[in-house]
């Protein structure tokens, strides 16, 4: 299966952003992709003054509901970030929406991890999901997603990979810094190689943030990828690819669950 990552400069307003997003969407179909990933935040990216919630919708509002009849226009699944309306108003959701070639949804995955790091408090904005995982499958591959800071947390691509994913779906709004861009880098391969999936890494360009959007294989290896500049980075995910790396490299089937599981309940007995 072609998929495609779409890199792109979001910015405050939303219609400019969606006005690029179904650009994208029509030449990641003109690429033959069944699917495109754009990144985190992808529907408005506000200075750390502002508040998400102030333009927050809910999953069926007019953002999502335009992505929807772009993927049925193009018959081409789509997976974005958005700002979801969460209760009490003051702050939003960080949300991932996916839906497929007729625009129906496939599901939602609030993030997990927030951005507490680097000087920066992203919780001070957003709402933590409550941990519900998104899986889904498509022309033969299934997909698992998570967003941007997500990556430094093994735990949750372990469980993705557990619920069967074969590959990983990755928005992210990656902010430069000391050595963040390695770290991009050096995780984004580290979850494909310890769950033997590929993971699809979209990321805003655009200063603060990286670009650096890349397609990574079930051994690790970066099979397409991206600089700082606008653009789709477009390459194959094939299921068979992940089975014959894992008949070679079988990590998840030697994998201790039971172990681990012990060392949990005994650290915690020692707190």
């Amino acid at each position: 299966m072609r998929i495609a990552l779409a890199q792109f400069a979001a910015g405050p307003e939303k219609e400019a952003n969606l006005c690029r997003m179904l650009a994208l969407t029509e030449q990641a179909a003109d690429a033959g992709a069944g699917l495109v990933l754009f990144p985190e935040c992808s529907m408005l990216h506000l200075p750390p003054e502002r508040r998400p919630a102030e333009q927050a919708e809910p999953i069926d509002g007019p953002f999502v509901t335009a992505l929807a009849g772009a993927a049925l226009r193009h018959r081409v699944a789509i997976v974005a970030g958005m700002f979801e309306r969460a209760p009490g108003g003051q702050r939003a959701l960080n949300t991932l929406v996916a839906l497929d070639r007729s625009g129906a949804p496939l599901g939602a995955y609030r993030k997990i991890h927030l951005y507490d790091a680097f000087g920066f408090r992203e919780s001070d904005r957003v709402v933590a999901g409550d941990g519900d995982t998104l899986v889904f499958a498509l022309d033969g591959v299934t997909f698992g997603v998570q967003t941007c800071y997500d990556v430094r947390f093994p735990e949750l691509s372990r469980h993705l990979a557990g619920r069967g994913a074969e590959a990983i779906l990755l928005p992210a709004a990656w902010v430069h810094g000391l050595l963040k861009e390695s770290h991009w880098e050096v995780l984004v391969r580290a979850r494909a190689i310890e769950n033997t999936v590929y993971v699809g890494a979209a990321g805003l360009t655009g200063r603060p943030f990286t670009g650096s959007s890349m397609l990574v294989d079930p051994m690790g290896v970066p099979v397409a990828r991206a600089g700082e500049e606008e653009g789709l980075v477009v390459g194959e995910v094939d299921a068979e690819r992940v089975h014959a790396v894992r008949r070679t490299n079988p990590s998840l089937d030697n994998a201790r669950p039971d172990v681990y599981e012990g060392w949990t309940r005994a650290a915690a007995a020692t707190r």
